[in-house]
């Protein structure tokens, strides 16, 4: 105290204790002196005090009764002024601690004086509260004195004297008990307090120390008082009440137990005295029964006393927590006492403070595990907590099950109507309002009781509201829904404290070391007063079984009461609360493996996820086991568990499906029930490990909220919210809508978290997911409603997440799938199963393993095994994803799949052909990746397997695309073969000699097809003959396109096979196809095919079978003949070439006379093609192609495969094989053997010829007819074929040859063939035929030319064969007994483009002209040969010609007849000098009487010209006429004495004829001065007069024969005229008939073109007698003048004209002009 101990304070004090006594002094001056005399002695005290001593304050204390006694004496004087100040004074001097136990003592007694007068009580009060509080001067009689002194001020009328005594009366015990543990502090060091135990004998108090003392005497009349006996050191007490006796009781023991613990004589007051008292005083409480009649029992019993008994509870609960260990008796008792409070038959009240009380133990776990041991693990002894758990259960059912209202002691209803209660609106206004949707309260409600939920506490603090109602001495109002707030967070608290405490253990014992140092370092303190830390072994056995007893002895109670209000909570949070608690409870029963407890929790919150009596077979069985059939009889009651009440006045937040096997309508789903979803998936979630066998339970009910939500599973396994579309019956809020997303997360979160998971409880979780998954898959037989996915996808996921550790749960998994849900007969579930399948198998081949796959191949074929297994499922569905996954598999992992090959390959070899179109498109989707990515990573000995594969994809025939680009893909395979050739021949033959190792161990023969060949081979001949087995498939394109590929692949790579396996591919490949496509086409159906399937039209050229094995025979042959031709130095050299020679133009042959244009057309290409092939003997001097060889016109277009120009660049060996290969062949053959070869191919070409052209003896509509093309290609295989065989053709071979070429002439054309065949009937062009035989003659001609002279008896032979043809230009060749029509009427016809076809014989004339201008310019060529003179060619050739020259204007064409003349005139020129020469030898003889009819057959043509003829065609073609008539002059006359003189005489008439000529009768007027052939008679005329009149007559005949020629021809002008004068005259103005006057024209013509020849003409070659007979004409002429024709008269005039030169004078005389 500082404060009072320094000098200024001291000196203070001093001088206020004076101004005191003076005051003092001055009041009692006048009515009390004796006070004032001690006054003022008392200040000169004081001054002497202060002035004597240096301890000032020490020697005040020590006179302390001298200087109080004023003050005292004043107080005694009893009046108000005089008494304050002297209080105030003893007040100062107490707070300077100056006063003495004997000054303390008097100063008490003048207190009691004082309060006995009831004078100054709080003045009183103040200072005995200042005297006790400032030291410790007061003991025992004084003490007890000031005590009661305060105690009986508590019981005056006044009311602030008593609340301030009671005030007072708690500190001054207070102050009591503080100065004794103060004093135990003083004393601890000299000797430490010892606990206690409870059963200790009282010790005599006598022992005590004072402070000790005072306070056991003080407790001591405590309890008297309580008990209502008298007080032992209270002395003088009056009166007391119970209830502030309780009140100090429960503070002394609440603030001070360590004085009853540390103390014996304390603890024994405890027993004997304190909890008797209790048990006395509660006897009201526990004998009432609420609403028991008073009749009924004998004595009237006490009834509750609300302030005692809320009083007592709380000095109970003190105890309980304080003082438990002393009193474990005595607590049983207390507990058992507070478990029956709670009693329906109690007031409301009392069970409200029960429900305090017990609150205050709920939120002590520790102590609650101290009754656990102390009690219900003892046996014979009460079960105090499990009594608790199941008491607050029943108090929460009770209140549910009494209806409030019928509650006389609990004024319920009244306490509604108090406004500003918290439950003040009235009661039924919340279930109104839950009614409409719009909770005013939270609450719980069940069963029509409606109980609102108070905030009362802060959670873990139990804050008691009517223990704390210490003022109400009536019961208070208890608020509707308190006691069962209080309750609720009973159990909440207790359910938090237990598992907290426990799991805290349980974790530190897990994560504890083993060494005993560190353990019992790391022990709490708790533990190591409760233990010895002996044995760490025991300690955790012993811990384990309190754990486990006080889980087992609470969790039936804690179920029943938590699902009862989960049931009724209407209020979420307390919904959250509830199941936090079910969550912790069922997570620390799998902690400590109690199963049953776990699943009953469990069973809960499944039951409160799932709607109302929702049928559900796993909860249900697993309830009935542990609840149902349990009721839990509390102290006698029966408390059965309550099943969820269906009128739930919950929000509903979702409608959908219940699963099922037959759903009835739908189900609801509230609020609630998604709550309790979330709360299990995140048990699941956090506590998956401790789950075990209640995975069934938890993920049974997950699938059925799943279902009803509608989730549906996406990829990966997570649950999405489906679309609507999925359930029409589903109908979510927007509330639940938003939490759909969270939920699925949660969901695929629960099972990502399985990878945490322990092997054991992971197999837990799959067994789980399989048995749900076979319930799902017995809900979906023989229904196709969609089935609950659930199971599958999760299994997905877990395997997905635990791909680390797969090989542990591969097979369950991985069977389950493939066995069951694979094969279900409803597509969604088995296309679910598949897909989980598919991706599990694609994660694990693309997860991270350790070691990686590629070094473990046992788990990789693990992996892939499936795979293959899904290949014996039949349905569609799962064979496409199992493809799909194939498909992803070699775009992820095709680099690394290694010994997985043949499992992959035999995937996509296993589709068939009957399992429809998308399988087999993404089986072959895949072999293409294949083929196209990874044949260079696989193993080689798997190429096969994809040769194999690629060839029954060809023969697929459900989709021919796929079989086109299969045969694609075997191209490209070989391509592979020939790229990687070496390495491929090196692995296959290292591979091969390991099997032939092993087979030769074995003792059997290695089987694999083409055996003897090497592998390398055999690979290339598995390849040929999977394309062999395509060139025969029934559909045409992949025929087409086998052939193709088959071809270019033998063609582009054939080189790498060894020389021997050459022979398997002739006879085992080629010849064997050859065989089969011949067979298959001669045999091929006739029938037309309307469309190829579909829409698409096809053409008709294609439109039936037999077509389009047509176009596959032509590809085959081609292709053979090529592989003949360019690989001839490999054939030639194996031996059989020759007979493999004949077997080809075997089939040569047969193809080129099938009864198909375009098969025999293409047969004669490849004829063409084996004979482009140049001897390889000679191939080093020779040019590429043979001397003489005709280009031949190609008519098939090339046909090629995709690789025919592939350049061969190559490094290895084979490339070098290559090299030489194609450089120099390296085999020289025998010439003869040569020969042989081609007169084998000459007569074949023969036969060919010879049956292909040969006409048939019947014809219908049927018959075959070789088509142009074919023949023109016959033909002109000819020429090269000659090269050949030119050495030994002979003359007979020229006949079959000239019997050919003429048949194949002959041969017709069909008439809808024409357009594309024909020229226009008016075009001179040749057809490719008619140009091919002409080619075939002039190489003949050609060869004979430069041949051997015995060479040259073939030209007579040739111009037979031309003339032949020259006569087609008059006279087309029949074709056997076929009926051409001629082609202009064929043309005519075409208008009708469906009409019949019939057959046209072609235009003949362009080829018979060209032949005869070949015949012309070979005639130039040969005139003088022998052959030709001896063989009277040139009287052949003038035979020919008569034909057409005397047709003239009736050939079938104009031109023919001007090119025979001209080529007449050409051979005539050429060939009568030939003639004069041999003229003796008689060869001649016949030509000239041939020759003559033939000038004269076309100078006097009996053909009339057509009536078009213009006028100047007509002179033009006068004028040929004129140069015949010339050639007669310049060749024949002049040499007539080389001539037969008939002859002679023939031509000299023809001249005379020519020369006057009557005209035709059809001209009309106007022509007739042309059409008379003025020219041609003026030319007879001039050759007539010429040879007539020529000086150089030899013979006198011939001069004759002239002269009568003109004399006729006078003679018969003469008549003409005079009969024309005459008709003239007779007919009048009558015109006279055309003819005359042409006629007459014509005369008068003629005698103007005489007297001008006779003129031109050497005097002295004229006869006279002419000249007389000329004049003798001009009176006929000039009788004519009179003519009315001025025609007839302008030609008058041409013919008098000439008469003038005969004008002239007589010779003798002259007379009058006359003569």
């Amino acid at each position: 105290m500082s404060c009072t101990n320094s000098p200024e304070a001291v000196k203070k004090l001093l001088e206020n204790m004076q101004s005191d006594l003076r005051a003092l002094s001055l009041e009692c001056k006048k009515k009390f002196p004796p006070v004032k005399e001690a006054a003022e002695s008392g200040i000169i005290k004081v001054k002497t005090i202060a002035a004597r001593n240096t301890e000032i304050l020490a020697a005040l204390k020590e006179n302390s009764s001298e200087v109080v006694q004023p003050f005292l004496m004043g107080c005694g004087t009893k009046e108000p002024k005089v008494t304050q100040l002297c209080l105030a004074a003893i007040q100062r001097l107490m707070s300077h601690e100056v006063v003495s136990e004997a000054a303390a003592g008097n100063i008490i007694n003048m207190l009691w004086q004082l309060m006995e007068n009831s004078l100054e009580e709080l003045k009183l009060l103040q200072t005995v509260l200042v005297l006790l509080t400032t030291n410790t001067v007061v003991h025992d009689e004084a003490l007890s004195k000031a005590i009661v002194l305060c105690f009986r001020l508590h019981f005056t009328k006044d009311n602030i004297t008593n609340n301030t005594a009671a005030a007072t009366v708690r500190q001054v015990v207070t102050v009591v008990f503080e100065r004794m543990v103060a004093e135990d502090d003083r004393h601890r060091d000299i000797d430490p307090p010892v606990l206690i135990q409870g059963n200790s004998n009282r010790r005599s108090v006598s022992t005590l120390r004072p402070c000790a003392k005072d306070a056991y005497m003080l407790f001591q009349d405590l309890c008297q008082l309580v008990n209502a006996d008298a007080p032992y050191w209270l002395v003088g007490m009056t009166e007391m009440t119970r209830t502030f006796g309780l009140e100090l009781l429960e503070s002394v023991l609440n603030d001070f137990p360590q004085v009853f613990l540390q103390h014996q004589e304390f603890s024994f007051l405890l027993k004997e005295r304190v909890c008797p008292l209790v048990i006395k005083l509660f006897s009201p409480n526990i004998k009432f029964r609420q609403g028991s009649g008073t009749s009924s029992s004998p004595a009237p019993v006490e009834k509750p006393y609300f302030p005692i008994c809320m009083r007592l509870l709380r000095v109970v609960s003190v105890l309980i927590k304080q003082f438990y260990s002393l009193l474990v008796t005595e607590c049983e008792i207390f507990l058992s006492l507070l478990v029956k409070f709670l009693d329906a038959d109690k007031p409301q009240w009392l069970r409200a403070v029960a429900v305090e009380s017990i609150h205050r133990l709920c939120v002590q776990p520790r102590l609650l595990r101290s009754f656990c041991q102390s009690y219900d693990m003892k046996q014979h002894s009460t079960k105090v907590f499990r009594d608790i758990v199941n008491a607050l259960g029943s108090f929460i059912q009770s209140l549910f099950l009494v209806p409030p209202t019928g509650n006389p002691a609990a004024a319920n209803q009244a306490g509604n109507n108090n406004a500003g209660g918290p439950a003040s609106a009235p009661a039924n206004s919340g279930v109104v309002g839950i009614g409409a949707g719009v909770t005013l309260l939270p609450a719980f409600e069940y069963r029509g009781a409606w109980i609102p939920i108070l905030t009362i506490t802060v959670q873990g603090s139990a804050k008691a509201t009517y223990l704390e109602m210490l003022d109400k001495v009536e019961p208070p109002t208890i608020p509707e829904g308190y006691a069962m707030s209080v309750a609720f967070h009973c159990l909440l608290d207790l359910v938090r404290g237990i598992t907290t405490m426990i799991e805290g253990e349980l974790g530190e014992v897990e994560t504890e070391c083993p060494t005993v140092t560190e353990g019992a370092s790391s022990q709490s303190s708790e533990r190591r007063d409760e233990q010895s830390e002996s044995d760490h072994m025991d300690q955790e056995t012993v811990s384990r079984a309190v754990w486990e007893e006080m889980v087992s002895a609470c969790w039936c109670g804690l179920l029943a009461a938590l699902s009862l209000l989960l049931d009724a909570s209407t209020d979420e949070a307390a919904t959250e609360n509830i199941l936090k608690a079910e969550l912790t409870m069922a997570a620390l029963c799998g902690r400590l493996g109690l199963v049953t407890s776990r699943d009953a929790f469990i069973t809960a919150i499944c039951k409160g996820s799932l709607p109302p009596h929702y049928a559900l077979t796993v909860l249900n069985a697993t309830t009935a086991a542990t609840l149902s059939n349990k009721s839990y009889s509390i102290q006698g009651q029966s408390v059965m568990m309550i099943s969820p009440s269906s009128e739930s006045h919950q929000q509903v937040v979702a409608v959908g499906q219940p699963l099922a096997v037959q759903p009835q309508g739908t189900v609801m789903l509230t609020s609630k029930n998604i709550q309790c979803m979330r709360t299990l998936l995140n048990l699941a979630h956090c506590h998956g490990a401790v789950l075990g066998t209640s995975w069934q339970l938890v993920l049974a009910t997950l699938q059925h909220l799943v279902w009803i939500l509608g989730l549906k599973p996406s990829s990966g396994g997570a649950l999405k919210p489906g679309r609507a579309v999925e359930g029409p019956s589903t109908v979510l809020t927007t509330a639940v809508m938003t939490d759909l997303p969270v939920i699925s997360n949660i969901l695929s979160r629960l099972f990502e978290s399985s990878q945490y998971l322990d092997d054991v409880s992971l197999h837990h979780l799959i067994n789980a997911l399989c048995s749900l998954s076979l319930e799902a898959m017995d809900m979906a037989y023989g229904n196709n409603k969609e089935p609950s996915l659930f199971a599958v996808a999760k299994l997905l996921e877990t395997g997905l997440v635990n791909m680390h550790r797969i090989e542990i749960l591969w097979r369950p998994l991985t069977g389950h799938l493939l066995e069951k849900v694979c094969q279900h007969p409803n597509s969604r579930m088995r296309e679910w199963g598949a897909e989980a399948l598919t991706s599990l198998i694609k994660a694990g081949l693309t997860f991270n393993h350790e070691p990686p796959l590629s070094q473990n191949q046992r788990l990789q074929l693990l992996l892939l095994n499936p795979l293959k297994e899904m290949s014996n499922i039949n349905h569609p569905d799962i064979r496409l994803k199992q493809l799909e996954c194939v498909l992803q598999i070699l775009q992820s992992q095709g680099d690394s799949l290694g010994p997985g090959w043949p499992l992959v390959l035999g995937v996509m070899g296993a589709i068939r052909n009957d399992q429809g179109e998308s399988l087999i498109r993404t089986a072959f989707q895949c072999l293409q990746l294949v083929v196209t990515d990874f044949l260079p990573t696989m193993p080689c000995s798997c190429l096969q397997i994809v040769v194999d594969v690629a060839g029954s994809f060809g023969l697929h025939n459900q989709e021919l695309n796929i079989s086109l680009t299969s045969i694609g893909l075997l191209w490209n395979i070989s391509d592979y073969f020939f790229q990687r050739g070496e390495t491929i021949e090196k692995e296959l033959n290292k591979e091969e000699a390991a099997q032939q190792k092993q087979a030769e161990e074995k003792g059997v023969s290695l089987n694999r097809p083409f055996h003897p060949a090497p592998p390398f081979d055999c690979l290339w001949l598995c390849l040929y003959a999977k394309l062999g087995e395509l060139c025969v498939d029934p559909r045409p394109a992949v025929r087409k396109s086998a052939g193709q590929t088959l071809f270019s692949t033998i063609g582009a790579h054939g080189t790498l096979l060894q020389h021997a396996t050459w022979h398997t591919v002739i006879w085992k490949v080629l010849f064997h196809l050859l065989d089969r496509v011949r067979e298959s086409s001669t045999t091929a159906d006739k029938e037309k095919i309307e469309s190829g399937g579909g829409n698409i039209l096809i053409h008709h050229s294609r439109d039936t079978a037999e077509k389009q094995w047509a176009e596959t025979w032509v590809l085959t042959l081609a292709g053979v003949a090529r592989i003949f031709n360019t690989r001839r130095y490999l054939l030639q050299p194996l031996g059989d070439f020759s007979r493999a020679w004949d077997v080809l133009l075997d089939h040569i042959q047969s193809a080129a006379l099938s009864k198909n244009n375009e098969v025999s057309l293409a047969a004669l290409k490849s004829f063409q093609e084996i004979l482009q092939i140049v001897s390889p003997a000679r191939d080093s001097e020779k040019p590429e192609t043979p001397v003489g060889t005709v280009p031949v016109p190609v008519l098939i277009g090339n046909i090629s495969g995709q690789g025919l120009s592939r350049p061969f660049v190559r490094t290895d060996s084979i490339g070098e094989k290559l090299g030489r290969c194609s450089s120099e062949p390296p085999v020289v053959t025998d010439e003869a053997e040569d020969l042989k070869l081609w007169w084998a191919a000459w007569n074949t070409w023969h036969r060919t010829g010879s049956e292909s052209t040969e006409p048939p003896s019947t014809f219908d509509e049927l018959t075959f007819i070789p088509s142009q093309p074919f023949l023109t290609a016959l033909i002109q295989i000819f020429p090269a074929l000659y090269q050949h065989i030119k050495a030994g053709f002979s003359m007979a071979d020229l006949q079959k040859l000239g019997v050919i070429l003429h048949s194949a002439v002959s041969v017709p054309i069909s008439s809808d063939a024409s357009p594309f065949i024909l020229p226009s009937y008016t075009e001179a062009v040749l057809t490719s035929l008619q140009e091919a035989v002409l080619t075939a003659l002039d190489v003949l001609q050609k060869a004979i030319c430069v041949g051997p002279e015995n060479m040259q008896i073939m030209y007579p032979a040739i111009f037979e064969q031309l003339l032949a043809f020259v006569e087609f230009s008059c006279k087309p060749p029949q074709y056997g007994q076929l009926e051409t029509k001629h082609i202009a009427n064929a043309k005519h016809n075409q208008i009708q483009l469906f009409a019949p076809a019939e057959w046209v014989a072609l235009n003949y004339v362009p080829f018979a002209e060209r032949s005869l201008e070949v015949v012309v310019d070979l005639y130039q060529k040969t005139a003088c040969h022998k052959a030709v003179v001896n063989e009277k060619v040139l009287q052949s050739i003038i035979k020919t010609l008569r034909v057409p020259l005397s047709l003239k204007y009736s050939c079938p064409s104009e031109s023919t007849w001007k090119l025979a003349v001209a080529s007449l005139l050409k051979v005539l020129s050429i060939g009568l000098p030939v003639a004069r020469q041999h003229a003796s030898s008689g060869k001649f003889d016949s030509m000239w009487p041939e020759l003559a009819s033939t000038l004269e057959d076309f100078l006097f043509t009996k053909s009339i010209p057509p009536d078009n003829l213009s006028i100047q065609e007509f002179q033009r073609n006068e004028s040929i006429d004129v140069e015949v008539v010339q050639l007669i002059s310049a060749e024949i006359l002049p040499y007539a004495n080389l001539i037969p003189k008939a002859f002679v005489a023939q031509m000299m008439t023809m001249l005379n004829r020519g020369s006057i000529h009557s005209q035709p009768s059809s001209f009309t007027e106007a022509e007739i001065d042309i059409r008379l052939r003025e020219e041609f008679s003026k030319m007879c005329f001039e050759t007539l007069l010429q040879f007539s009149f020529s000086n150089k007559v030899t013979t006198p005949q011939e001069g004759y024969i002239s002269r009568m020629a003109l004399s006729v021809l006078l003679k018969r002008s003469q008549d003409v005229l005079h009969r024309y004068i005459e008709d003239e005259r007779l007919s009048g103005k009558c015109p006279l008939p055309r003819q005359q006057v042409t006629e007459i024209i014509f005369v008068l013509k003629a005698v103007s073109t005489l007297i001008d020849s006779l003129k031109k003409t050497q005097p002295e070659n004229v006869d006279g007698n002419t000249w007389a007979q000329v004049i003798a004409l001009y009176p006929t002429l000039v009788e004519c003048i009179t003519c009315s024709s001025s025609d007839v008269c302008s030609a008058l005039k041409e013919a008098l004209v000439p008469f003038k030169d005969f004008m002239q004078p007589p010779a003798s005389k002259v007379q009058n002009g006359e003569s």
